[in-house]
């Protein structure tokens, strides 16, 4: 968006910004694991070290994600990893408390990302040469480390707050010519109901499913070569309707994790369902609370009869609101079955999570409803497919649309009032790493003393060898 560019003309206090938070979110994940020739430590942070292996590390892993590694990349990393070690060794101080519950719940969503990334747990532990367990055991400080530090940042940012005042100052600093030019762009609302099968078809798609299952176990058809061939799940019908998945993981549905986990390897389960439709799942290997399984989904098509079923339950729902007999949000807390709506509400958002969409981050269906709108007013019910290819029914609600503009305090309160604020953040840290570097002792390799990213660090390292 627009708006973005206008932040990046904050560079001086962006840079700082982005080293505490990238450190915060990135630095203490798992880099691939690498044999480095020769190790050797590039700092001292308190009683902390820093190799010169965490930093490469670091690069590869950056590297291997596709990213773009910043010029003097070495300085920059190494700058992240001491000011995580400052704010760790201040949380200690401050005895802030990260359990052990937390850094395995890390650990775990850690080992699960590089289990799907590499396609197995066998094939990262031979990529790593060790065990999933030792993975984790000689990454747990780390990960401790990190939360610690996060939990350190929070403190410190946390009673900031922002006047209208300071957020009227801070827009009057942007350049006239900085401002930038927002598209229309629009807040909308939606009802949704998601009309179900008709008993008939549930039992017709279980029956099919009870016969794949069949034809796997009399060795027919391989349970992969029936999930590319019957499966409705686009995410795994490719590879065979394979996933690894872990019992804790809250993302799974609940359904499918406890009919996966009362199988034995090998071992088919009866058809069961989930909220995404029926399945039949195989347990291929499972590993304590990790899993590698197959499933074939399949989905009880929804009639005509049911689709004009749920646009009368919306048309009684969108007659209500219109009267005044119920807002527009008590409406959609009760009957909308959008799931995210449970989570963000009933306004759509972007994957930036804001309520302001541009035009072109519409459905064509959607924008198609909206040139019959004006501000306040309800669409009629219509059927759509939604984005798990279910059919379903909504009522859409524009709840507002703005015209294309320069950024001004009216229209764009919110969204200067954020920035102003991320901006208070950002020095409210500063000032505290200025404030409070001096009293950690601190040693830099002679060989990275150059660099202009940590020229603070160097001149604290001086006094203390002057003292």
């Amino acid at each position: 968006m627009a708006f973005r560019l206008f932040l990046e003309t904050f560079d001086t206090m962006k840079k700082f910004y982005f080293t505490v938070l990238v450190l915060l979110t990135t630095v203490a994940g798992f880099a691939q694991p690498q044999k480095i020739v020769a190790d050797k430590i590039v700092a001292v942070v308190g009683d902390r070290i820093v190799l010169q292996s965490d930093v490469l590390n670091s690069i590869s892993d950056i590297m291997r994600k596709g990213g773009t590694v910043p010029p003097n990349a070495e300085c920059a990393l190494l700058e992240q990893m001491m000011v995580s070690k400052i704010l760790m060794l201040q949380a200690m101080k401050d005895s802030l408390v990260v359990t052990d519950e937390e850094v395995e719940a890390e650990l775990d969503q850690r080992m699960r990302y590089y289990i799907n990334e590499f396609g197995s747990k066998e094939a990262v532990e031979q990529v790593a040469g060790k065990s999933i367990y030792q993975i984790k055991e000689e990454a747990r400080e780390t990960v401790r480390e990190n939360k610690l530090a996060q939990a350190m940042h929070r403190k410190i940012v946390e009673n900031v707050r922002i006047t209208p005042a300071e957020v009227k100052a801070y827009f009057n600093r942007i350049p006239v010519d900085s401002l930038p030019f927002f598209e229309t762009e629009v807040e909308i609302g939606q009802i949704v109901v998601l009309p179900k099968a008709s008993r008939e078809l549930e039992k017709y798609v279980m029956d099919e499913l009870a016969n794949y299952k069949r034809q796997i176990e009399a060795k027919l058809i391989t349970f992969a070569q029936a999930a590319q061939k019957y499966s409705e799940d686009p995410g795994s019908k490719e590879n065979g309707g394979q996933y690894q998945i872990n019992r804790t993981d809250k993302a799974w549905d609940p359904a499918f994790v406890a009919a996966a986990f009362r199988l034995k390897d090998g071992e088919i389960s009866p058809v069961f369902k989930s909220k995404f439709g029926y399945h039949i799942v195989q347990m291929v290997q499972r590993s304590g609370d990790d899993a590698l399984v197959r499933h074939i989904l399949r989905i009880p098509p929804v009639t005509e009869d049911e689709i004009r079923q749920g646009i009368a339950k919306l048309d009684s729902i969108r007659a209500k609101i219109i009267a005044g007999n119920m807002s527009f949000n008590t409406a959609a807390g009760k009957y909308s079955e959008d799931e995210t709506a449970k989570y963000a509400g009933p306004l759509m958002i972007s994957r930036d999570g804001d309520t302001f969409l541009n035009i072109d981050e519409l459905d064509k269906d959607v924008v198609a409803q909206l040139d019959k709108l004006k501000v306040g007013e309800l669409s009629q019910p219509y059927a759509y497919v939604d984005e798990r290819g279910r059919r379903a029914v909504r009522v859409l609600f524009l709840k507002s649309r703005s015209e294309p503009h320069r950024m001004n305090l009216r229209d764009d309160y919110n969204r200067i009032s954020q920035a102003a604020l991320e901006e208070k953040k950002m020095l409210t840290l500063e000032k505290w790493f200025t404030t409070n570097l001096p009293r950690f002792y601190v040693q830099i390799d002679p060989d990275l003393a150059d660099c202009v990213q940590l020229k603070k660090w160097v001149e604290v390292q001086k006094t203390y060898a002057s003292n």
